[in-house]
């Protein structure tokens, strides 16, 4: 007669905690590909730069060889000056505006090299102190950047 003490197969048990591990796991993974970019501070070796300005993440369609390919962007600005609290101070429309005329112009095949980011950062750099030179922007930096293409 079975012992009625006696746990399951040992096998049994290993499948079920490699089931329940692989759930962990995969759970964990889902959360740090999810979560939301943290805003990035400015670097310290730029003197120009008060504060960081974050702004929302960007996707645009790129024009590019006959594919379809998008790019999506996290983009924080570096500002001379910290911004007050008065929203009127930045104008978060007219910035966002010039970021996707000067995105919208970018091909896939450019911004896979590094060379086609430094442009592309330079471009949105020049469109801003251009547009918006009140929020005296000094850098940009991208906390996110993907194309698919």
């Amino acid at each position: 007669m079975p012992d009625p003490q006696v746990s399951p197969a040992p096998s049994k048990t290993k499948s079920r905690l490699a089931v329940v591990l692989a759930l962990v796991l995969g759970a964990g993974g889902i959360f740090v590909w999810m979560r939301p970019a943290r805003p990035a501070s400015a670097p310290e070796s730029n003197a120009g730069v008060g504060s960081a300005f974050p702004l929302e993440i960007f996707v645009v369609n790129l024009t590019g060889s006959g594919e379809r390919a998008y790019l999506r962007v996290g983009i924080t600005l570096g500002l001379s000056r910290p911004p007050s609290r008065s929203k009127e101070e930045i104008p978060v429309a007219l910035v966002r505006d010039t970021v996707l005329s000067v995105l919208g112009t970018a091909r896939p095949e450019q911004l896979v090299q590094p060379e086609g980011k430094r442009q592309l950062k330079a471009e949105i750099l020049q469109a801003l102190k251009d547009r918006a030179p009140q929020l005296g922007v000094e850098d940009v930096y991208f906390t996110e950047f993907l194309v698919q293409m």
